[in-house]
């Protein structure tokens, strides 16, 4: 299989085909960035950041990897469409939670009653440490990606993601004493943040 460098190299010359692979590879990823941060808008999200990446393809420098690269321009799509949706600075969104923007219902399919949870208790914490942990659970990105995802040093990248664990079990932590429901644990969180992943994978694998 040819390498993101190759097909990008070859894209930047003028095969469309290496253009389109490399879109199709990534395809998924960037739409499940999106699913649990939004509602209706995910399609055109999607094609916004996928036509910021034809614009910029030749600005693209190599440093980080190409899925990285195309995170980012996700993450900045997703936070210009909330700052022009309620009027307020990047800076100011990353610290709501989508239950504070007013989001609606996860796109994401919960094929169980406790992953529906966890899908509710992510929309309940900070959109950034929301962000930061289905990026860590569900495109299961290292240390050091998640600092380039960041801009950041490794180390305070998994500080962050250790805060953001926290604010996610407390925020299950409310949602199971109002369901009267056992309290889940790390692992169990963990366990049910990929079975959603799957579950995911599993859904566009089947035929229509």
């Amino acid at each position: 299989m040819r390498s993101d460098e190759e097909l990008l190299l070859a894209w930047r010359g003028g095969d469309l085909r290496a253009g389109n692979l490399l879109f199709s590879r990534y395809f998924e990823i960037v739409e499940r960035y999106f699913s649990n941060k939004t509602t209706g808008e995910v399609e055109d999200l999607v094609q916004q950041t996928f036509e910021a990446c034809v614009q910029g393809r030749d600005r693209f420098e190599g440093r980080a990897p190409f899925r990285i690269y195309l995170l980012k321009i996700a993450r900045y799509r997703l936070y210009k469409h909330w700052s022009a949706r309620k009027k307020r600075r990047a800076e100011d969104i990353e610290k709501m939670s989508l239950a504070d923007l007013g989001a609606g219902p996860s796109t994401l399919l919960a094929q169980q009653h406790n992953h529906k949870r966890l899908l509710d208790a992510l929309r309940q914490i900070p959109l950034a440490q929301q962000e930061l942990l289905e990026l860590y659970y569900w495109e299961e990105l290292s240390g050091p990606e998640l600092a380039e995802f960041l801009g950041l040093s490794e180390n305070t990248a998994r500080s962050r993601l250790r805060r953001a664990k926290l604010a996610l079990a407390e925020a299950m932590r409310k949602l199971e004493r109002g369901l009267a429901v056992p309290e889940s644990t790390e692992s169990d969180i963990e366990s049910w943040a990929r079975g959603i992943r799957a579950n995911s994978l599993r859904v566009r694998e089947e035929p229509v």
